[in-house]
């Protein structure tokens, strides 16, 4: 028998290959000479660094960059393994260097907040000679569309001056024009895949400064003001030469940074669960599988939309695997996932307890709700037999 055991984290428990090898130790207790396939997943949000580093045994590189306020701060990304056969890729996380964790709450203010640091994380990745970028976008503290990154990449945003113009999403109202003469010369040769799963606009009642600005600070005064700087911004950018993209879905995602990606890295914005899947070969893993499990920290309605649970159920799918889910907990809509063919979903949880011993126990109780999983199995094939 092989199962394949491919899920998401579970935040602040258990990253993806912690969950896998849990699953698999319960498995083991009643299956020991099944063949186990872990392949630890992610869709583009946080963690999507580690479990890709981990499904392919890559490695992580330190760097020291500027973070969202200004100052310096370590952030990392990583560069995948068993990838001989495709360029070098990296993988790189917004918030690693741009995150709304790095500001204290008091301090968030999206007016001034910038996405250097990520650029800086990107210049990186072209010094050591990265031909193929992802960048997952989310849990950022910014609303500059990218300006800050773009900036650490040699494009020049200048104000009616010729001057640099400062970081911070409310700077752009001054920007003037764009000089790309000093851009990154390895740039142009990298394919950038950005994994986004939100389709707001940049401007407008859905877009960047709207939907996600008061979360990182903005008051609705603000939220005006940084709508228009990011409109003036979209303007500045189609007089420059570039396509316009401020209506692409996505666009607004991370305080405008779907509109940076798109208009000056021509980076490809798509659901993040599909670029992780085609990343690992998801689908040559399912060969020959006889049983697919998969899970998150919480399986709700939202998990059958573009979520690791849905991503992997849809390709287990297609090659008539069944497949079993395994959550942290059940929210309101879990149900949907049976109903888009998922054999059964079971929480982690045997007790009532204090969120924090929920998740000190995570370990021991996914462990023991694959044991059990894999007992029902065993007692069905003898029932059947």
């Amino acid at each position: 028998m092989k199962i394949v055991i491919a899920p998401d984290s579970f935040k602040e428990s258990l990253s993806a290959l912690g969950v896998s090898n849990a699953i698999e130790a319960g498995f083991r207790q009643v299956f020991p000479d099944a063949e186990y396939v872990k392949v630890p997943m992610a869709d583009g949000g946080e963690g999507t660094v580690q479990s890709m580093i981990d499904a392919t045994e890559g490695y992580f590189i330190d760097v020291s960059v500027t973070g969202p306020l200004g100052e310096p701060v370590m952030a990392q990304y990583g560069v995948l393994g068993n990838q001989a056969d495709k360029p070098n890729t990296a993988i790189i996380e917004m918030a690693s260097a741009s995150g709304l964790h790095l500001v204290p709450r008091e301090q968030r203010d999206p007016r001034i907040t910038t996405s250097f640091g990520t650029g800086e994380l990107i210049k990186d990745a072209l010094d050591r000679g990265i031909e193929h970028i992802i960048l997952g976008l989310g849990g950022s503290a910014t609303n500059d569309g990218g300006a800050g990154m773009v900036q650490a990449l040699g494009y020049q945003l200048q104000d009616e001056n010729g001057q640099a113009i400062p970081y911070g999403g409310l700077a752009l109202k001054r920007l003037h024009s764009i000089d790309a003469s000093l851009v990154h010369p390895k740039l142009a040769n990298c394919v950038i895949e950005v994994a986004c799963d939100v389709d707001n606009p940049l401007c407008g009642e859905r877009g960047a400064s709207a939907i996600f600005g008061p979360q990182k600070g903005a008051t609705p005064a603000m939220v005006e003001a940084l709508d228009q700087a990011l409109a003036h911004f979209a303007d500045v950018i189609v007089e420059s030469g570039l396509d316009d993209q401020r209506l692409l879905a996505g666009a607004g995602a991370a305080g405008g940074m779907g509109l940076g990606v798109k208009a000056f890295l021509q980076g490809e914005l798509k659901p993040g669960i599909e670029i992780v899947m085609s990343t690992v070969a998801f689908a040559d893993k399912l060969n020959g599988a006889d049983l697919v499990i998969t899970g998150e920290g919480r399986i709700d309605g939202q998990t059958a939309f573009g979520k690791t649970p849905m991503g992997v159920l849809t390709q287990a799918k297609e090659k008539g695997i069944p497949t079993i889910g395994i959550a942290g907990c059940l929210g309101d809509g879990a149900e949907i996932m049976l109903e888009k063919g998922m054999l059964a979903i079971f929480p982690i949880i045997p007790f009532l307890h204090s969120i924090e011993q929920i998740l000190a126990e995570a370990e021991e109780n996914v462990t023991y709700t694959a044991r059990n999983i894999a007992q029902s199995i065993q007692l069905g094939g003898q029932l059947n037999g």
